[in-house]
C-alpha cells in the first residue's frame, strides 16, 4: 500500500523502450510507403502492432498498480497534471488546422482573387480566371468538380449524437459520485454506443463524399482542410470511445469508487474535449 509521503517508482519499466521501437517502425514504414517502397506497408502494420501491444501492456500495468493501492495523492496529482498537459497539446494540435482553414479562407483565397496586397479590382492575380469564392477547389479545378458538404444532414445528426454523449457521460459521473453503480454503467454504455455511432455515420458521410459528391482529400484547399479536420477529429472520437470502453469494463469489475476514480475523470475530460472541437468543426467547416 502507498504511504502518504512516498512516491511510487515503477521498477524495470520496459514499456517506454517498446513504445519507442514501435513508433519508429511505424513512422519508417509510413515514410517508405509514401515513397512507394514495397516494405512500407509491412513495416507500418508491424509498428502499429507493437504500439497496440505496448499500450495494452503499459495501461494494464498502471491499472494493476492502481488496484493494488500503490498510488497515493501525490501520484494522483501527477496523473492529473499529465492529462491536463496532454489535452493542452491537443488544443494546439487542432488550433493549427483551424488556423490553416482561417488563413486559406480569409486571406489566401481573396489575395489570389486580386484583393488585399494585389491591385484593386484585379481578377485572378496569379491564375487567369480564378474566382475568389469559398469553397474553392483551386485554380483550374485542381481535383475536378465537387460538391461542398452541407451542414444539415449527417453532420447535424452527429452533432446531436455527440452532444448527447456528453450528457450521458456526465450522468454516469453523477452515478459514480453517488455510488450508484447501475447508473454509472448505464451512462457509460450509452456514451460508448453514441461514440461508435458517430464514427459509423462519419464513415457513411465519407463514402458519400468520395463516391457521389467528388469531394476528396485532393479537392483543393477545401477538400484537404475538410478531411484533415474531420478525419483527425474522427480518430480522436474513436480513441475516446475505446478508452471509455475500457473504463466501462473496469466499472463493471468495481475498480472505481466516489473517492478514487481518476481514470474515469480523465476519459470524461477527453470526451468533453472532442465535443467542444466538434462544435467548432460544425460551425466553421460545415455551417459557415
Amino acid at each position: 500500500m502507498a504511504t502518504k509521503d512516498a512516491y511510487y517508482l515503477p521498477h524495470k519499466a520496459s514499456w517506454p523502450i517498446v513504445g519507442s521501437i514501435g513508433l519508429t517502425t511505424l513512422l519508417v514504414g509510413f515514410a517508405n510507403y509514401l515513397n512507394g517502397a514495397s516494405i512500407g506497408g509491412t513495416l507500418m502494420v508491424l509498428g502499429a502492432g507493437i504500439m497496440i501491444f505496448m499500450l495494452a501492456g503499459w495501461f494494464g500495468s498502471v491499472i494493476s498498480e492502481s488496484v493494488a493501492g500503490l498510488y497515493n495523492h501525490q501520484v494522483d496529482v501527477s496523473f492529473r497534471m499529465g492529462m491536463i498537459w496532454f489535452i493542452t497539446s491537443e488544443v494546439f494540435f487542432f488550433a493549427a488546422f483551424f488556423g490553416a482553414l482561417f488563413y486559406a479562407r480569409i486571406y489566401s483565397v481573396p489575395w489570389l482573387g486580386g484583393e488585399g496586397s494585389f491591385s484593386a479590382g484585379a481578377t485572378g492575380a496569379l491564375w487567369e480566371g480564378f474566382q475568389a469564392m469559398w469553397p474553392t477547389n483551386g485554380p483550374g479545378r485542381v481535383g475536378g468538380e465537387f460538391e461542398a458538404m452541407g451542414a444539415w444532414g449527417v453532420p447535424a445528426i452527429n452533432t446531436l449524437i455527440l452532444l448527447s454523449s456528453g450528457g450521458t457521460v456526465t450522468w454516469a459521473h453523477w452515478g459514480l459520485l453517488a455510488n450508484n453503480r447501475g447508473q454509472l454503467i448505464k451512462g457509460l454504455v450509452a456514451t460508448v454506443a453514441l461514440g461508435f455511432l458517430f464514427v459509423f455515420l462519419q464513415g457513411v458521410e465519407y463514402h458519400e463524399a468520395y463516391s457521389e459528391m467528388g469531394l476528396t482529400l485532393g479537392s483543393g484547399i477545401y477538400g484537404s482542410t475538410f478531411f484533415m479536420l474531420t478525419g483527425f477529429h474522427g480518430l480522436h472520437v474513436t480513441i475516446g470511445a475505446i478508452i471509455l470502453t475500457v473504463v466501462l469494463f473496469r466499472s463493471m469489475r468495481g475498480h472505481f469508487n466516489p473517492e478514487h476514480h481518476f481514470a474515469f475523470e480523465a476519459a470524461a475530460w477527453y470526451w468533453h474535449f472532442v465535443d467542444v472541437v466538434w462544435l467548432g468543426l460544425f460551425i466553421f467547416v460545415y455551417w459557415l
